[in-house]
C-alpha cells in the first residue's frame, strides 16, 4: 500500500477518534482504514494506537509519529498547491524596474514578445538607474547592472553589459585619437554621474587590463544626455553598446581604441525568494533568462 495514504489514514483516524468514523471522512470501509493501520505499523515496527472496542489512542510512539506524519502532509498539500499554480495561466500586473539605457533599448523592445504570448499578463515598467528597493517599493523583478552587493534576494545572472568607447568626427579631428587607454587622460571624457564611469575606465587588451582615472569634463546621470554631449563634439563617451550602436552605423559617432575592449558589467535579473513564485513571475523569469541569459 501507498505509505503516504496510510499516513493520511492515521491521522484521521488519530482526528477523528475511531475507525469507523476515519472511514466515513476518508469514503473507504472500516476494514481498510484497519488494512492500513497494522501495516503502518508493521513498516514502523512500533505500535501506534491503543484499541479498544469503541475508541482508539494513541501511544507514546503514536503521538510523536502523528506530530511528524501532519508536517509531512502539510509539506506535501504545500508542494501540490505550488505545483497546481504552476500550470495556471499568467495572469495580472507584473511590476519591473530596470537600467533606463537597457529597459529603453534592449528590454522594451521584446516584451511585446512576452505580452502576445500571455495576453492576460499586463506589465508596469519603470525606467530608474537609482539603486531601488524591489519588496519596499513593489517590484516583482528588477535587472541590475554592475556588481551585486550581499542581499536575501533571488540573482539570475544574465550576459554581461557590453560597453563602447566612442567620440564624434570633430572631436577627433580637433584634439586626435587615442591610441591607447592611458592617452585617455589627456582627452575631455564624459562621465556618468554617480556610478564607477565617472571616476575610471577599465579595458581588457592583449595585454591585460587598464584601468583609466578619468577627469570628466562633464558629467550627468543620463546616457541620453551624454550621447547628444558626445554628438555634439564635446569629448569621449563609455556607454551601453545598445545606446551608442546606430550612431555609430550612421556615422555620427566613430568608435576608437579598436585594439581595446571596454570592460563588461555584470547583469543580474533579482526577485524575492518567495517559495510561491506566482505564474506570470516564473514566466518573465524564463522569458528574460531566453532573451538576455
Amino acid at each position: 500500500m501507498d505509505r503516504l495514504t496510510s499516513m493520511e489514514v492515521f491521522a484521521k483516524v488519530a482526528e477523528a477518534g475511531s475507525f469507523s468514523a476515519a472511514a466515513d471522512a476518508m469514503g473507504i470501509s472500516g476494514p481498510m482504514v484497519g488494512k492500513h493501520i497494522r501495516l503502518l505499523e508493521e513498516h514502523l515496527g512500533v505500535r501506534l494506537l491503543n484499541r479498544t472496542t469503541r475508541r482508539q489512542s494513541l501511544t507514546d510512539a503514536g503521538k510523536d509519529f502523528l506530530e511528524r506524519t501532519r508536517i509531512v502532509l502539510a509539506e506535501l498539500e504545500a508542494a501540490e498547491a505550488m505545483a497546481a499554480q504552476n500550470r495556471a495561466a499568467p495572469r495580472g500586473e507584473l511590476r519591473i524596474n530596470a537600467p533606463f539605457t537597457f529597459g529603453t533599448y534592449s528590454l522594451a523592445p521584446v516584451l511585446p514578445d512576452f505580452m502576445a504570448q500571455y495576453p492576460d499578463v499586463t506589465i508596469r515598467l519603470n525606467l530608474s538607474d537609482r539603486l531601488v528597493d524591489l519588496v519596499d517599493e513593489g517590484y516583482d523583478c528588477v535587472f541590475r547592472i554592475g556588481r551585486l552587493s550581499d542581499s536575501t534576494l533571488i540573482a539570475r545572472g544574465l550576459r554581461p553589459q557590453g560597453f563602447l568607447a566612442c567620440a564624434s568626427t570633430d572631436y577627433l579631428r580637433r584634439q586626435g585619437v587615442p591610441s591607447s587607454p592611458e592617452d585617455l587622460v589627456r582627452h575631455d571624457c564624459l562621465g556618468f554621474a554617480g556610478s564607477v564611469l565617472e571616476t575610471s575606465w577599465r579595458f581588457i587588451g592583449a595585454s591585460g587590463e587598464v584601468v583609466v582615472p578619468i577627469k570628466p569634463k562633464f558629467s550627468v546621470n543620463s546616457g541620453q544626455a551624454l550621447r547628444q554631449a558626445a554628438l555634439a563634439g564635446s569629448g569621449i563617451i563609455l556607454q551601453a553598446a545598445e545606446l551608442l550602436q546606430e550612431d555609430i552605423a550612421t556615422g555620427g559617432l566613430t568608435p576608437i581604441l579598436s585594439d581595446w575592449l571596454p570592460a563588461t558589467r555584470p547583469k543580474h535579473l533579482l526577485f524575492a525568494p518567495d517559495r510561491r513564485i506566482t505564474p506570470k513571475l516564473r514566466a518573465f523569469i524564463d522569458f528574460a533568462v531566453e532573451q538576455f541569459g
